[in-house]
């Protein structure tokens, strides 16, 4: 075996004995000789990153590190998460659907107070977190950013297999301290003990800076390495360093409606979609851009570019990244993956009636005024408006089982992918990434009673050229949360747009002609619906998928 740290051998004896039948570890690798060196991996999360908001998939937002990363691999114009970034989480680190991975309905634990499989709001034990069955195969793992898996001790990063780890808990914070968005603030662990927020170190460039450590500690061990950037940028609160609050100062005056017009055309003009494809309608929902005030544009444009400074931001740390891997012999031999956790996010907690504890809480705290937005102590949200401008061509945004709440950019490149600078539209969703990982450290994961297989499929076959696909048309994919849900298989969706749930309310869809959503089918594919319908019925009863009338 190769040689370990006293940590990392308890570690993997622990891995070893409470999960029989995973791996063999090292003892198996050198049994059994591989072919071709097992690449680093590095994942990178954006939070809440809407699909218009890189220059590679059309937007005018200046992201050249991520642009240059799209050059230099495939770019992902069809690939699927869940609607909230928990569930994403979870399904990531599981390859397997939410529910069955723990993550139902994020922030809520049991049903009608008391526990239910699947709504255990943190990792179940039906699954095995692929990070643990890497580092069993011999990889150095670790993690930084957010992890919103469970607050207990055994929840963390460390119970899922990273030996190292600085995180935030919550699902969101301040991106400069830990005065969070609740009473009692954000919680930080690093390597799974209790941990304070760096006085004056904002979030972007506090993770990487932890990350590269994590990474530059053992570099000389001849082991590879699985780093996982979980940044919180650039979800709410809009906050960004001093010298970047007006990078983007008068970039959005034309407002919201134009925006999304011209995210469109730009994302077609990119390739990312067809040329065929149409601009779903605006949600009504949202005030027209003309009928607002001077003061309220000016207001919202503000928010705008708040943001772009974020996602401008994250791309220079992602360099920071990417530079460091170049300049210690490590960037050849990293699979990078880049990608965003859900759709865009439209939640505003200041000024939302639905949560008057968290309302109430950040108007205590914080100074929305128009001259502190952007600073650490402003909690600013872009809202539902800007939200869908990051969202097409699709329509809603996070929190929604449309298009705009479950399609998300991702970018590949490195060791083992063809077609550089091309563009997939193949279906993919989160939890292939788990297998993907997994088949490259040549790890195996448990088949014994209780453990669910997998629901993801390895990328890899594709990803080098030699698959046309990762997924058939028989292959079924099922989302639920909160009184949404959808069923995909092939170009055909059937799905519900507000809860509460209701059968009589199921949309059906093409997405091959209608990625917008625009024209249900329910009524002239009476066929099609009946056999997606069944096929609900019998999947989420499978899945563990509660309706109010299972109680």
């Amino acid at each position: 075996m190769k040689r370990l740290r006293l940590s990392q051998m308890v570690t993997f004896f622990l891995v070893m004995l409470v999960m029989p039948g995973l791996v063999q570890g090292d003892e198996a690798n050198e049994t059994t000789p591989q072919t071709t060196e097992p690449p680093n991996i590095l994942l990178i999360v954006a939070d809440d990153l809407g699909y218009a908001d890189l220059g590679s998939f059309g937007s005018s937002i200046a992201t050249p590190h991520l642009d240059a990363l799209a050059e230099a691999g495939i770019r992902f114009s069809q690939f699927h998460t869940a609607v909230k970034c928990a569930p994403t989480r979870a399904m990531l680190l599981s390859g397997n659907n939410s529910h069955v991975a723990g993550m139902a309905s994020q922030g809520v634990r049991g049903i009608m107070g008391q526990p239910y499989p699947g709504y255990e709001a943190a990792l179940s034990d039906r699954i095995v977190p692929f990070p643990a069955l890497m580092q069993a195969a011999g990889y150095h793992t670790y993690m930084v950013g957010k992890w919103h898996l469970g607050y207990e001790p055994d929840q963390g990063p460390g119970a899922a297999g990273f030996e190292r780890s600085f995180v935030m808990l919550n699902g969101a914070g301040n991106h400069w301290d830990a005065v969070g968005f609740h009473e009692g603030g954000s919680s930080y662990r690093a390597d799974g003990v209790a941990a304070e927020w760096p006085a004056g170190r904002y979030s972007t460039d506090l993770y990487t800076g932890r990350l590269i450590e994590f990474i530059d500690s053992n570099k000389d061990s001849q082991r590879p390495f699985f780093a996982f950037a979980a940044y919180t940028s650039p979800h709410w609160p809009l906050q960004v360093p001093e010298h970047e609050l007006d990078r983007y100062a008068g970039r959005y005056g034309q407002g919201y409606d134009q925006l999304r017009e011209e995210n469109f055309k730009n994302i077609k003009a990119a390739g990312i979609i067809p040329a065929s494809s149409e601009l779903p309608p605006r949600n009504p929902a949202i005030t027209p851009w003309g009928e607002l005030n001077a003061d309220q544009q000016r207001r919202e444009a503000r928010k705008m570019e708040l943001y772009a400074a974020m996602v401008s931001n994250l791309d220079y740390h992602v360099g920071r990244l990417l530079d460091y891997l170049k300049a210690n012999g490590l960037y050849e031999n990293t699979l990078v993956v880049f990608m965003s956790d859900n759709g865009a996010a439209a939640e505003d907690f200041y000024n939302s009636e639905e949560y008057p504890a968290f309302r109430n809480y950040l108007r205590e705290h914080y100074d929305n005024h128009y001259e502190n937005m952007g600073h650490a102590n402003s909690w600013v949200s872009y809202g539902p408006q800007w939200a869908e401008a990051g969202s097409a061509p699709f329509s809603r945004h996070k929190t929604y089982t449309r298009q705009g709440g479950v399609t998300a950019p991702m970018i590949i490149a490195g060791p083992g992918v063809s077609g550089a600078g091309s563009i997939s539209s193949s279906y993919l969703t989160v939890m292939d990434l788990a297998p993907t990982f997994m088949e490259l450290a040549a790890a195996d994961y448990p088949e014994r009673e209780g453990i669910e297989p997998m629901r993801g499929r390895s990328m890899t076959a594709f990803l080098d050229g030699k698959s046309e696909t990762v997924h058939d048309d028989d292959y079924v994919t099922v989302h639920a949360h909160r009184g949404r849900m959808l069923l995909r298989q092939g170009h055909w969706k059937l799905t519900s747009l507000e809860p509460p749930f209701d059968e009589s309310k199921l949309e059906l869809f093409n997405l091959a002609v209608d990625p917008g959503e625009t024209n249900n089918l329910r009524e002239t594919e009476p066929e099609k619906f009946q056999e997606l319908l069944e096929r609900w019925r019998s999947e989420r009863r499978a899945l563990g998928i509660v309706l109010p009338q299972d109680l």
